[in-house]
């Protein structure tokens, strides 16, 4: 079935402001069904259900509880769904922040003095930042400066005997690469049993979650950045890890109403797209889904690379010059860019005159040595499902007025 996107953005009621959001790695746009399942959650979860008729076992387990109690346990089952994974192997926290922290300190029954880390430059800095709190000896992969990949072959000169923890992300936030994570991990098996932790964040609005796939550890994923509530979850590839973490320390709270509206945000992943034949568990659907919608995005981020690219003073990070021009990059529907001579500000303004929503690409140390800040900044494009041919096409218009 052809991909609907006009029945897509009738899921978004915001769309109605007219403006054209394009930075979906930000703050993206929150479906109906979401925002009407938080307030429902919060509506609900200190109701108790009136008694059933006929009481079972579970039933009186039950039996005088408020509604939110369940909501957490509603939640792990989503994101198992979205990821693939037994609702046993989930965790959930406030952000992956307070989780990554959380971590950290639930694996210091297996830290020794001489125990080490293995960082990178594409990492959120403030994951990094979680995860260097841990006190830990330091090693780092290093980038490739033409187009922001992170070349596996290195991890298996880096992790060693004392290496406990190796953090990747599944995709660059914002200049949308797409990390090879299980060459990353095979590399790091090679001379390590370290746990691989990769921040699945970026990647879920896109694509499947598959630690199976990847041969990953620990994973993480941030519900906000789906236009979800701010509740995010580490997803654990076999229960018998726990056995190896002080458990209390993963023990974080979260707010019943936000756990209540999970579920919402992974059936508007798996419904984005309708015809799916065959065994219709929500994981299934989901898959069937994101593909379709993955597959129109692509067609979107394919034509604004061309079309940006034809405009001789735009710099697509990681895309644009020659040292990139052959590279094979795998990339997910987000990019950074450049006018040269025009500080990013003013790329912002006229963007923003034209009713086009974006954001200033953060500054890193990764992007710095890409040379972002020699070139006066860049703006950040992130794609949504709901997006369109007519916005790709403004957007370029906008910046040619620039360029």
């Amino acid at each position: 079935m052809a991909y609907d996107v006009w029945g897509v953005r009738g899921l978004y009621t915001s769309l109605g402001s007219g403006w054209t959001y394009l930075n979906a790695h930000t703050q993206p746009q929150v479906p109906e069904k979401v925002a009407t399942a938080v307030s429902r959650s919060f509506r609900g979860a200190a109701l108790v259900p009136p008694p059933e008729p006929v009481l079972g076992s579970h039933s009186k387990e039950a039996l005088g509880q408020p509604e939110g109690v369940q909501y957490p346990e509603m939640a792990r089952v989503a994101i198992a769904d979205l990821t693939g994974v037994a609702t046993d192997q989930v965790v959930l926290g406030p952000s992956v922040s307070a989780l990554y922290s959380a971590l950290v300190n639930a694996m210091k029954p297996m830290l020794r003095r001489n125990s080490s880390i293995v960082l990178n430059p594409l990492d959120r800095p403030h994951l990094t930042k979680r995860l260097r709190r841990a006190g830990l000896d330091e090693a780092w992969a290093q980038a490739d400066l033409a187009t922001g990949d992170l070349p596996a072959w290195q991890y298996s000169e880096i992790a060693d005997g004392s290496t406990r923890l190796v953090s990747v992300p599944a995709a660059h936030a914002e200049l949308g690469n797409v990390v090879r994570v299980a060459d990353i991990v095979e590399a790091v098996r090679e001379r390590s049993r370290a746990w691989v932790l990769v921040d699945a964040t970026a990647y879920a609005p896109y694509r499947p979650v598959d630690l199976e796939a990847w041969g990953a550890d620990v994973a993480a994923v941030d519900i906000a950045q789906l236009g979800g509530p701010d509740i995010a979850a580490l997803i654990f590839r076999d229960t018998a890890m726990f056995k190896r973490l002080d458990m209390d320390a993963l023990d974080l709270e979260v707010s019943q109403g936000l756990a209540g509206a999970v579920p919402a945000v992974v059936d508007h992943y798996a419904s984005l797209v309708e015809g799916f034949s065959g065994r219709a568990t929500r994981r299934n659907r989901l898959k069937y889904s994101l593909d379709a919608t993955t597959a129109y995005l692509n067609g979107l981020r394919d034509d604004l690379h061309t079309f940006l690219g034809t405009l001789p003073a735009v710099h697509i990070v990681g895309v644009s010059g020659e040292a990139a021009a052959d590279a094979r990059v795998e990339r997910i529907p987000r990019l950074a860019f450049g006018v040269t001579g025009v500080p990013s500000e003013t790329v912002l303004q006229r963007l923003l005159a034209n009713g086009i929503v974006a954001t200033k690409t953060c500054a890193t140390p990764l992007l710095d040595d890409m040379g972002v800040a020699d070139m006066g900044g860049a703006v950040t494009i992130a794609m949504s499902p709901f997006n369109t041919q007519n916005d790709i096409e403004q957007l370029v218009r906008t910046v040619a007025s620039l360029a």
